[in-house]
């Protein structure tokens, strides 16, 4: 049985680790590099930093915080929020990323996935996409954290970013990010049958049994997780043994 990973999440703005609900209203929850040291230290299978305002910005800012963390850090990082070019992948690992994950820019300028796959390969290349609901069975592409409409449906997007050479998607559902009521397992499971690669399912996650729900019923291959983590309300530990007790192939940790 493939082995399903655990994912911390955070995401950023400024100096700051931050949770929003529906990706909005960011509240601080504290250090980055603190955060980011205690999930590893409790057994992470990897971590993904998100700069939440680099497309308001037009730049990723976390360069600084990545490099400070990769000193001590040593699980499979990714970062995403504001990369607009292959030069900006290439800054973002050479400070210690493993893999980037591309947003706004991509449907902007798809031939950008391509671009940053052949440049480092697509296991490099995260397909980051934000989806809201829009009718039984349907969902929409968002960027900008979010905020702006596409117009793009997601089953067709990330079938096109798969083809272009994205070797991950990262599958956030704004409707149910922060919310602790679980995956919108139904957009998990479209997305998990039209692609071949790993898919990771962010948000909604507010107990154990969620992450169990949306690997066994949505496929997910792989769970970020934010607010459960951030504020104790259960460790990666927890997580894991309950994942483990579920059937469910985990790395072994300690």
């Amino acid at each position: 049985m493939r082995n399903v990973r655990l994912i911390a999440r955070l995401d950023i703005k400024g100096p700051n680790l931050i949770k929003g609900i529906h990706l909005e209203g960011l509240r601080v929850v504290g250090s980055p590099g603190e955060h980011a040291l205690r999930y590893y230290q409790q057994g992470i299978d990897e971590l993904l930093y998100m700069d939440c305002v680099a497309s308001l910005y037009g730049r990723n800012h976390l360069a600084d915080i990545v490099s400070t963390a990769a000193r001590d850090i040593f699980v499979p990082m990714t970062v995403g929020g504001g990369i607009r070019s292959v030069e900006d992948a290439t800054s973002i690992l050479r400070a210690g990323a493993d893999k980037v994950a591309v947003n706004t820019a991509a449907v902007a300028n798809p031939q950008l996935i391509t671009d940053i796959a052949r440049r480092f390969g697509s296991q490099c290349m995260v397909l980051s996409i934000e989806a809201k609901s829009v009718a039984n069975g349907r969902w929409e592409v968002y960027t900008d954290n979010g905020r702006e409409r596409t117009g793009l449906d997601v089953i067709d997007w990330v079938k096109r970013g798969v083809a272009l050479g994205a070797g991950e998607v990262l599958l956030t559902s704004v409707d149910r990010e922060g919310t602790r009521k679980g995956f919108d397992i139904a957009l998990v499971q479209a997305v998990s049958a039209e692609v071949s690669v790993p898919v990771i399912a962010s948000g909604g996650m507010g107990k154990s049994e969620d992450l169990i729900d949306v690997v066994r019923d949505g496929g997910a291959d792989a769970v970020a997780i934010a607010d459960v983590l951030h504020y104790e309300r259960a460790t990666v530990g927890e997580i894991r043994a309950a994942a483990q007790a579920a059937g469910l192939g985990v790395r072994n940790y300690g």
